[in-house]
């Protein structure tokens, strides 16, 4: 309780006038004990003067009750009160431990179920507040029990669980944790420290079961031929080992060779002579010295090497490979030792390695040598070295010897996967196959193993709320770029998207291209014939009168195509033609004139098949037939009154027409010369003529200038073409002199010597 807490009333309960305790000189007095109370002479109240520790003021420790006892006196009459206080118990002590930890020796022969006794924990309080339980860590070979004393008291005992093996677990560290049951609980912990103890239940064991050794003719006696290191697990004297030779060893090997029983080492015991003996087969007998001792053995074959005289010798003592490819400059790769039996000069050795290599020589002692890294090392530029070390000794001649160590680097994720290309543009021919392969974007990663292994993905992109994913599917380990539906050029050109490839490091690193998907057109549509109309598998029925001139439009076809440029370029041909003499057909712009005019001789009714072909491969083509009827004109129905004979009206005919062919000629052949008279004159250095579109359609005829058109692939220069031809009339586009533009010029149809409906000629002025 806090100090100044009020305990009691003792003058309300000893009956007790309130007004004259303090006239009584009412004390307090504590027997035996530390004044930890005391009385309001006022009031008459007991209170709290200093707090009150029960496990301080109570002198039997473990007594479940613990008494204040206190005497009030009063005077006048004198009367002396004799007053018991409780002090009941709070849990603010922890469970402790005496040591503060405890260390065990178990053997590892000990069964499973073995109980080992452990100290048990001390908790001031009493009752509930003292120890309740003890808990144990988490340990797969022990388990405890809580055990109950005959005073109450809880204690523990280590039990058991599992056999123990000190070759794999030599020590274990647990921890004990004894808990009160008071509320909140405490608890206090100690560590258990379990030392195994060995028993000899494993043999020695060599590196190798077979060691190949060579060693030179003629080397001294005691040379060390190869140290064996055989290693027993166990501890102590059971890992203490002898070595010797086995009975299959023969004897001239055992008088060859020395080997020391604690060493291992075998040393050469007798000269050796290439020419004699060459190979030696020895089996060698670690055996250790338990009480039951364990034993192994391993085969050694000597291979005794032939030569002249004595080289030096270099020895690798330590060699680490593989190393990582971000090794730390200054790393010690290789501890190298040299040496040379010979003596003096001949004995004094140089170390050395190539120099073009990215390592170091470090003398660290005598005939001590440790290769270091000396630049960045880059798997990917060299994914290992052999490293010659090679000593040679100052004799004279020198002799020289050396030792080649390959050095393998491990991989590290440092190079992001490379496309051969940043940009791919990819062809695509419409109406494809579903499923159809496009292409196989294959990415490279000069890393190893998962570092190098490539996951393709395309990066997600819509375009007309259509995601890529659903256009287009690449395979995540080959990068085989396929096509999910079929295109049409005609809706669909083009697509542009990323595709990312990621490795399988850790890190993964990552990294994109460009794709440029481009539909290409295919000759999937066959023209169609808009001009002359007709129904459906009907015939065009056209009629001209019997006096046409000679080069004079019969008819015009018109034939669309809406595949591209290249396989839309339409040409024009006859298919069938009942006087292939009588009409001409331009291939270009599919105009058909009379090539001459009619004669008596000729039929009334003609039939004009005509084909349109495209340009594509294979080409798709449209036809339309043209049934043509020729009719009298009313100066031949007046010729037919008269009776004039019809060979005299034939005879003026054709003077008449060989008069004007004549004069039409020799004006053409006129204009041309005053034509590139006045070119020439206006351009003294004549430029380099652009080349003529390759939709130009020219079309020349005979007969006179007014029947020559040319038309370009110009929008422009179509839609006159066709509006002027309507009318009756030619569109000529020619190139004018530098600085100028170009002239549109349209005269009447025909020879002007007849048609004056349209005579006068207009010109035009358009930009380039």
């Amino acid at each position: 309780m806090k100090e100044g807490s009020v305990v009691a009333n003792l003058a309300s309960d000893l009956s007790l006038d309130v007004t004259t305790l303090k006239k009584r000189k009412m004390r307090l007095d504590i027997i035996a004990n530390k004044k930890y109370l005391d009385v309001n002479k006022e009031t008459g109240e007991l209170y709290v003067v200093e707090k009150i520790d029960r496990e301080h003021v109570c002198t039997t420790k473990w007594s479940s009750s613990c008494y204040l006892k206190l005497e009030v006196t009063l005077e006048n009459p004198l009367r002396i009160f004799n007053i018991e206080l409780e002090v009941l118990d709070m849990n603010d002590n922890a469970p402790q431990f005496r040591r503060d930890a405890i260390h065990l020796d178990i053997s590892e022969a000990t069964q499973n179920g073995e109980r080992f006794s452990l100290s048990n924990a001390v908790d001031p309080d009493v009752g509930s507040n003292s120890v309740k339980t003890y808990h144990l860590s988490k340990s797969e070979y022990f388990n405890i029990e809580v055990q109950t004393g005959r005073d109450g008291s809880k204690f523990a005992e280590l039990i058991l669980t599992k056999k123990l093996d000190r070759e794999q677990h030599a020590v274990h560290n647990l921890i004990l944790t004894a808990v009160d049951g008071g509320t909140p609980a405490r608890s206090g912990t100690v560590s258990i420290i379990v030392h195994v103890l060995d028993t000899n239940d494993n043999s020695p064991t060599f590196d190798e079961a077979i060691y190949n050794v060579s060693i030179m003719e003629n080397v001294p006696i005691g040379n060390l031929v190869i140290d064996l290191n055989a290693t027993d697990l166990d501890e102590g004297s059971n890992s203490d080992i002898s070595y010797s030779y086995s009975l299959y060893t023969s004897e001239k090997t055992q008088e060859t060779f020395y080997l020391n029983p604690k060493t291992g080492e075998i040393t050469v015991k007798g000269m050796l002579n290439y020419e004699d003996f060459r190979i030696y087969d020895m089996e060698v007998i670690a055996t250790d010295k338990g009480a039951n001792s364990l034993s192994g053995q391993c085969t050694i074959k000597i291979l005794v090497e032939d030569m002249n005289d004595n080289h030096p010798e270099i020895s690798i003592k330590s060699f680490q490979s593989p190393v990582s490819e971000n090794i730390e400059l200054n790393t010690v790769i290789a501890v190298v030792s040299v040496g040379d039996k010979d003596s003096g000069d001949n004995g004094v050795v140089d170390l050395h390695i190539p120099h073009h290599m990215p390592f170091k020589l470090r003398e660290s002692s005598d005939n001590y040598y440790e290769l270091v890294v000396s630049e960045p090392l880059d798997r990917e530029k060299v994914p290992e070295y052999d490293i010659t070390f090679t000593v040679t000794d100052r004799g004279s001649p020198p002799l020289s010897d050396n030792e080649t160590m390959t050095l393998e680097l491990l991989d590290v994720n440092d190079n992001v996967p490379q496309f051969a290309q940043s940009f791919y543009p990819i062809r695509v021919m419409e109406n494809n196959a579903p499923g159809a392969l496009l292409s196989s974007l294959t990415a490279f990663d000069p890393d190893l193993h998962e570092n190098q292994y490539l996951v393709y993905f395309i990066v997600e992109k819509e375009i007309a709320n259509t995601s890529m994913s659903m256009l287009f599917s690449i395979n995540p380990e080959n990068g085989n770029l396929y096509a999910l539906k079929t295109f049409d050029y005609e809706i669909e050109t083009e697509f542009l998207f990323h595709i990312e490839a990621r490795d399988s490091g850790s890190p993964p690193l990552s990294s994109n291209v460009t794709v440029h998907i481009i539909i290409v057109d295919q000759n999937d549509n066959a023209p169609v014939i808009v001009s002359p109309w007709r129904a459906h598998g009907s015939l065009v029925e056209e009629k001209i009168p019997r006096s046409t001139d000679k080069g004079s439009l019969v008819a015009k076809v018109i034939a669309l195509d809406t595949d591209s440029v290249h396989n839309s370029r339409i040409t024009y041909q006859f298919l069938q033609v009942t006087d292939a003499t009588l009409f001409s057909l331009d291939q270009y712009n599919g105009e058909i004139r009379t090539m001459r005019m009619f004669s008596y001789k000729d039929s009334r009714h003609h039939r004009l098949v005509v084909v349109a072909k495209d340009n594509g491969e294979p080409a798709l083509s449209a036809t339309v037939t043209i049934k043509l009827s020729t009719m009298e004109t009313v100066m031949k129905a007046y010729s037919d009154m008269t009776e004039v004979p019809l060979e005299y009206d034939i005879f003026s005919d054709l003077n008449l027409y060989l008069v004007i062919g004549l004069g039409s000629v020799s004006f053409l052949l006129l204009i041309t010369i005053l034509v590139t008279i006045v070119i020439k004159c206006q351009n003294p250095k004549p430029s380099k003529a652009a080349p003529p579109s390759r939709n130009s359609v020219i079309s020349e005829r005979n007969s006179t200038i007014a029947d020559s058109t040319l038309v370009s692939n110009d929008a422009y220069w179509y839609s006159l073409f066709l509006a002027e031809t309507r009318k009756g009339k030619m569109v000529v586009r020619q190139p004018m002199p530098k600085g100028s533009r170009y002239i549109v010029s349209s005269l009447p149809r025909g020879t002007g010597l007849t048609d004056t409906s349209d005579s006068a000629a207009s010109t035009l002025q358009y930009p380039k």
